[in-house]
Parts: structure tokens; sequence; C-alpha cells
């Protein structure tokens, strides 16, 4: 594959109803960093964000009739959860907070590990899991 199609083998692709405001919001929240972007029509047609060495996927809302997907604000809820895995969950947890998700599940030790749900604010639900912190 050329450098240019260098992308995760796969990724999710968020619809959202505020492209520059998505970018914004998982910059802080999480650490996100801007790949590329991609104007259309006066939105933002396409963002490819990189998220703890993931790939993630976005854009405005178009016709569904041009994507086949609805925002979860159009849709009234999400089908999904985008599952985090990271080191230290609780600082990825509240920083993500503090950028505006609405915790849905507050961080608990799981037979797994630690773990959290979040809700982001276009919608879009987060898990966020690592291990437990030795005591």
């Amino acid at each position: 594959m050329s450098d240019q199609y260098k992308y995760s083998p796969i990724s999710p692709y968020l619809m959202v109803h505020d492209g520059q405001g998505a970018l914004d919001f998982y910059k802080r929240a999480f650490a996100a960093v801007v790949r590329e972007t991609y104007p259309h029509e006066g939105k933002l047609g396409h963002a490819t964000l990189t998220i703890n060495g993931a790939d993630v996927m976005l854009s405005d809302e178009f016709p569904v009739e041009m994507t086949g997907v609805k925002s979860p604000r159009a849709l009234g809820g999400t089908t999904t959860t985008l599952s985090l895995a990271v080191e230290d969950p609780d600082a990825w947890f509240e920083r993500a907070v503090a950028a505006g998700a609405k915790v849905v599940r507050p961080l608990v030790n799981e037979f797994y590990g630690r773990s959290g749900k979040l809700q982001d604010p276009f919608g879009h639900s987060w898990s966020i899991v690592g291990p437990v912190p030795a005591s």
C-alpha cells in the first residue's frame, strides 16, 4: 500500500453534527492528533485523527443518501461504543470529563481491568479501559 493510504487496518468513522467542534473536543479529551482534514460544501467533509495510536475518522453530517449514515443526534442515540484501551484509565477518563464528556458509568475495577463509560458531546459512546492501579 502506498504511503498515502497508511491507515489502521480498521478504523471507526464517526458522523457528527459539528465537525470542527468534534475536532476540538477530541484533541482536548483524548489528545487526538489531527492528521488530515478536507472541507466539503462548507462543512468538514472528512478528517483523520490519531488517538492513542489508532485512527479515527469523522465528518459532518451529510444527507444519508450521500453517506448512508446518520449522526447520533439525528439517530436519537448510538449503536456502538468505541473502546479505548490505555495505560492510565483514570487520567484519560478525568481529562475527557474535564473537556465536556458526560459520565455514563464511573470508573470501576472489573475482572478485566479498570473501566468506565462516557458519552461525548456528539452522542458517541466511549469505554475507557486499562489496568487496575497497584494499591
